[in-house]
């Protein structure tokens, strides 16, 4: 049986899912969700930078790497840039489009969740909402995963 907070939990993902598809085109090269996941990134900050600053970010993005790593350890990686968002992208432009697609899913969903967990499901679903906001994709464009 579902409970209320894993239903939000599957529609976030789904939301999640469904914005990557829409970034990255329809039969997406692993480069193409790498990108689409940057720009995600960046509306997420844009969303949350001044209500948890930048570093609350960069906090929780590092938290939902390790977390995520563990399902996907090819997302850990050592060296400097092992939790940059351009680290992060780079090792999902070098894994097949199913592989990044899969990782980039997990990364997002656990850092909705944690987020949601400091601050409520609802204030986390207000504040990332207009990520999420699945548009119209362009004209002749697929949106299948």
């Amino acid at each position: 049986m579902s409970t209320l907070g894993e239903g939000r939990n599957d529609q976030r993902r789904e939301a999640i899912r469904q914005t990557l598809v829409l970034g990255a085109g329809a039969g997406p090269e692993a480069g193409a969700v790498a990108a689409a996941v940057l720009g995600v990134w960046h509306r997420i900050g844009e969303c949350l930078v001044p209500m948890i600053g930048a570093r609350g970010v960069e906090a929780l993005f590092g938290r939902a790497l390790q977390l995520t790593a563990s399902a996907f350890p090819w997302l850990a990686a050592a060296g400097e840039d092992k939790t940059s968002l351009a680290g992060v992208a780079a090792r999902l432009a070098s894994r097949d489009p199913q592989a990044a697609a899969e990782a980039s899913v997990a990364l997002l969903a656990t850092f909705t969740e944690l987020l949601a967990t400091l601050i409520g499901a609802s204030l986390t679903d207000r504040l990332l909402d207009p990520v999420w906001t699945v548009s119209t994709p362009p004209a002749g464009q697929e949106t299948r995963p």
